[in-house]
């Protein structure tokens, strides 16, 4: 009787796009060596996201060939200029759409020089895993040979991509027009138990099922997703900012300035079941590949933890009693809640009594 178990249900929609239109627009240099391998250039950065092994993974779609030829070069402004912010969930879309353009000049170079060798129209020709073939055909030429013969036909291996993301407009003045490409989708159901002495909690299970259109590499994104809610459950359940409110030399001052004084999430605040979904059949058009945006919308699933908390504490209460619960959600906000729920127990109980007494 001491604890109670709740379940919350919440979904997202996620506009992606930079609200500044001049923002979405990135930029790529992708060159090819003698040797057959491949070096990119793009205007992202990498910081822990899977930007880079996203990029690789464009590249060496477009181009047809294996993973292992494609390099990456550090994001450097003298090979790439006027690089947009990493942020707004963007990253993949703008610069992939940079790197695959640049790509796509480069294919259709090395196509036309395939065609000549194969005695074909380069519109025949495709280039898989490494291989150049005719359609319907049999001969072949490998990627490393198509490139040796390039070069020797002095044709150029390097190519400059760029991309704009078309169709945004904003009024911010009138808040009317299209500011975002398309919307992320997600929705997450959370399941919590509160104990009533203490306010104490734990998240028993989560299941998520989130929309990034086609992914460019499921094992990332199922990453970014766990990620991502994670970081939004300690946004609304533990990480409290306390400044100083006392009348020294030091009021004002923030007090949870580290990692001792500001609680983050950690193992032990991690769901015990944890299922990620990727929604199915999502292509997203236009998009590099179907793909859709994944580094933000996942942290507001986590609303879905902070209403499980909070109806778990209307549980101690009469039915169809509703508490306020602060956020962040610590175990003392929760307790509090517990408490008003409790306390609305008692009124409703003693309001009873006195209808009785005066009948």
């Amino acid at each position: 009787p001491h604890t109670k178990r709740a379940l919350a249900l919440t979904g997202i929609k996620f506009g992606i796009s930079f609200n500044l239109t001049a923002f979405n627009q990135g930029g790529a240099l992708v060159l090819i060596y003698k040797d057959g391998s491949v070096l990119i250039n793009h205007g992202g950065t990498e910081m822990g996201q899977g930007l880079h092994t996203k990029m690789i993974q464009v590249a060496a779609t477009t181009l047809g060939i294996p993973l292992h030829k494609v390099r990456l070069a550090p994001t450097r402004t003298d090979k790439v200029p006027n690089t947009s912010a990493t942020a707004a969930s963007a990253g993949a879309d703008l610069n992939g759409a940079a790197v695959k353009n640049a790509c796509e000049q480069l294919r259709d170079r090395l196509l036309q020089v395939a065609g000549t060798q194969l005695g074909a129209n380069a519109s025949d020709v495709r280039i898989v895993e490494g291989v150049a073939r005719v359609l319907g055909g049999d001969r072949e030429l490998e990627w490393d040979d198509l490139v040796r013969t390039a070069y020797l036909q002095r044709v150029q291996l390097s190519a400059a991509g760029f991309y704009r993301t078309e169709g945004l407009h904003w009024d911010a003045k009138a808040f009317r027009g299209s500011p975002f490409k398309y919307f992320a989708h997600g929705a997450a159901a959370t399941e919590v138990e509160v104990d009533g002495f203490t306010g104490a909690y734990r998240i028993r299970r989560v299941d998520i099922v989130h929309d990034v259109g086609d992914s460019l590499s499921p094992m990332i994104d199922i990453g970014q997703v766990e990620g991502g809610f994670v970081q939004g459950a300690g946004w609304l359940t533990l990480e409290d900012m306390r400044w100083d409110t006392g009348d020294g030399p030091g009021r004002g001052r923030l007090l949870t300035q580290a990692a001792s004084t500001y609680k983050l999430p950690s193992f032990s605040e991690m769901p015990e079941e944890f299922n990620v979904t990727l929604l199915r059949n999502a292509t997203e058009e236009g998009a590099v590949y179907g793909s859709k945006a994944v580094g933000e919308p996942p942290l507001m699933l986590a609303f879905s933890v902070r209403e499980a908390l909070r109806q778990a504490a209307s549980a101690f209460g009469p039915a169809g009693v509703s508490v306020e619960l602060a956020s962040p959600a610590t175990p003392e906000a929760v307790y509090w809640a517990v408490e008003a729920a409790r306390a609305a127990a008692t009124a409703r109980a003693g309001g009873s009594a006195s209808a009785l007494s005066n009948a």
